[in-house]
């Protein structure tokens, strides 16, 4: 194994000297925050849009309702009728019509007139609106005294507390399972974007009759180990410049956007209490993940991470040493990202809504999906037993893969102007 070391290093910087590899290092994150200023600027342009409504009401019951806000300006042409007011909006270009009928509360309907369909947020604005009023209406047809019924009605605040007496707030679930998200989708597509960098660097030695030589001085499988681990190291060197520049992008945007409204004047006692309540979510919000495990979910990122990407790239490289082109490889591809789209899937479905449930527990056990789903669960608390069983099984698979991988690596190396098919896999797996 003395030639284990020359060949990581070997990989490791003929990844980081690579120029592409420079370039996207650097350019990925910047990329990324425009991309993200981008969505949000057209994201309020779009919802920047002045709209004009018209209002017909016949049961003189819901002109109250529709005040003017900042985004919608509402005018009441009830006293010029259903077609006249459907003929000034056309001429004054108006965005819609809002026609109430006079039977509209024991009817449950009315009516929006507009050249194009409004958007589902006014939709839901409009109907929530009209639901209040009708509903109000018919308690007091009943005689119910609408003042009594709203002094009666109460708000309970569910406190969330352990056996030890610590409590949380109904935010905890949330901030887990966006950390627990966070780390297994990270992991996914670490996988993916350098399990295929490991299995091109394969696949080009060997189109280049490179692997001639080197494997006349090299094992096989010494070589497999080495661009993995090569490959991995130029990983996470990516991955690290990207979390500095993201970290310290971030703390430019706060500093850019978060200096003038800490130091402006508040205009008004309610943005005042705004200001308070966004103050105390943050403190909750912080108050909540320091109470995560959050040593022990660095440390299973780590094992998990390296033995995860161990685990698929040992597919990677036999698959790139069993082909001649990148456009063979599509045959034996599906096998490998199933079983990631499934922990993904799993991860976001069952673990977020139990993730102490008999799916959850399996999935983040089983080794294919373990490295994923656990991740996902260990925010939530994950009994040391399960970890344990967990990664020896990680591990062990982990082994057997390699054994496997290099079985076919030792003999695809080498073959030339064939298409292998599974059944010949096999085949070379008995060799």
């Amino acid at each position: 194994m003395s030639k284990l070391p020359l060949i990581i290093k070997r990989e490791y910087f003929a990844r980081v000297r690579n120029k592409s590899f420079v370039v996207m290092t650097f350019l990925s994150p910047l990329i990324m925050v425009g991309m993200i200023a981008l969505i949000t600027f057209l994201t309020q342009l779009n919802d920047d849009t002045k709209k004009v409504v018209a209002l017909v009401d016949y049961t003189a019951l819901f002109i109250s309702e529709f005040e003017s806000t900042e985004s919608t300006t509402y005018i009441n042409l009830t006293e010029a009728g259903l077609d006249n007011a459907k003929e000034i909006v056309k001429k004054e270009a108006y965005n819609g019509l809002i026609f109430i009928p006079a039977d509209a509360v024991a009817s449950n309907q009315a009516f929006y007139y507009g050249k194009e369909s409004p958007s589902i947020s006014f939709t839901g604005e409009v109907e929530k609106r009209l639901e209040s009023k009708a509903t109000d209406e018919r308690l007091i047809a009943q005689g119910v005294d609408l003042k009594i019924l709203a002094d009666a009605q109460s708000s309970i605040d569910l406190t969330i507390e352990n056996f030890d007496g610590e409590k949380t707030s109904k935010v905890s679930n949330w901030i887990k399972a966006g950390f627990g998200g966070a780390a297994g989708y990270l992991l996914m597509m670490f996988i993916i974007i350098y399990g295929n960098m490991v299995m091109r660097s394969v696949i080009e030695e060997k189109t280049n009759r490179i692997i001639e030589v080197i494997i006349s001085s090299v094992k096989p499988f010494q070589l497999m180990m080495g661009k993995i681990l090569g490959t991995t190291l130029a990983g996470i060197t990516q991955f690290t410049i990207w979390v500095i520049i993201g970290a310290v992008l971030l703390s430019i945007g706060a500093v850019y956007f978060g200096l003038d409204t800490l130091n402006a004047p508040l205009p008004s006692a309610q943005l005042a209490q705004e200001v308070a309540q966004d103050q105390a979510m943050a403190e909750v919000v912080g108050q909540e993940i320091l109470r995560l495990p959050l040593g022990t979910l660095v440390i299973a990122f780590f094992i998990y991470f390296i033995g995860g990407f161990f685990l698929y790239s040992s597919f990677y490289a036999a698959i790139g040493a069993a082909v001649d082109s990148e456009t063979d490889t599509q045959q034996f591809m599906l096998p490998i990202i199933m079983p990631l789209m499934l922990a993904i899937y799993v991860g976001f479905f069952a673990v977020i809504s139990n993730p102490h449930g008999t799916v959850s527990t399996v999935f983040s056990i089983i080794p294919l999906t373990s490295p994923i789903v656990m991740l996902m669960r260990i925010p939530f608390g994950v009994p040391w037993w399960e970890l344990v069983i967990s990664i020896s099984l990680l591990i062990i698979t982990f082994t057997g893969t390699v054994w496997f991988g290099a079985k076919i690596y030792r003999v695809g190396i080498l073959m030339y102007g064939k298409k292998p098919s599974y059944k010949e896999l096999y085949k070379w797996l008995k060799y």
